[in-house]
């Protein structure tokens, strides 16, 4: 449900600006359907496979190991496991978050979850090698990592004692 408010939003969002550009800039509508068209493309057969994935995933999944290492029983073990995974998975939201989700289909507590997506959003490692280390230097990689790495470590321990 919450899914669909957040995409009915974005809808009503898109159209309002639609409408201002429409009246305002009318000129720059052909560029900015062009650039719908482009993404959408883009990004498509992206969300497709992610969720065939996800489907897939969740069938693969060992459900007994999932409980045993990421389950309620799991604890602390079970956060500092999920943030290292989190940290080492490689690609984007729809790889992420499709492990996420077929995890917690397999029986993932919420704590070990939200401690591999902080992580990931985080300092995902392929990123910071890719990315961030190129743009702004080692040192200020090795600084931001050293300081973020209690996060998702401490998110995912508050939510053990909640």
């Amino acid at each position: 449900m919450n899914i669909l408010i957040g995409t009915i939003l974005l809808a009503i969002g898109a159209a309002t600006m639609l409408r201002h550009l429409s009246r305002t800039q009318p000129d720059a509508l052909p560029d900015i359907f062009t650039r719908t068209k482009q993404t959408t493309t883009f990004m498509v057969p992206r969300i497709f496979a992610g969720l065939i994935g996800a489907g897939f995933l969740a069938a693969l999944l060992p459900v007994d190991q999932v409980e045993r290492f990421f389950g309620e029983s799991a604890g602390v073990t079970g956060v500092l496991f999920a943030t290292l995974l989190g940290a080492l998975t490689p690609g984007g939201p729809f790889v992420a978050f499709a492990i996420g989700a077929s995890a917690l289909k397999a029986g993932a507590a919420l704590a070990p979850l939200m401690a591999y997506v902080t992580a990931w959003c985080i300092f995902n490692f392929n990123r910071a090698l890719a990315y961030e280390m190129s743009f702004m230097g080692r040192r200020f990689t090795a600084i931001r990592h050293i300081v973020s790495l209690p996060v998702p470590i401490i998110l995912g321990c508050l939510l053990l004692v909640i």
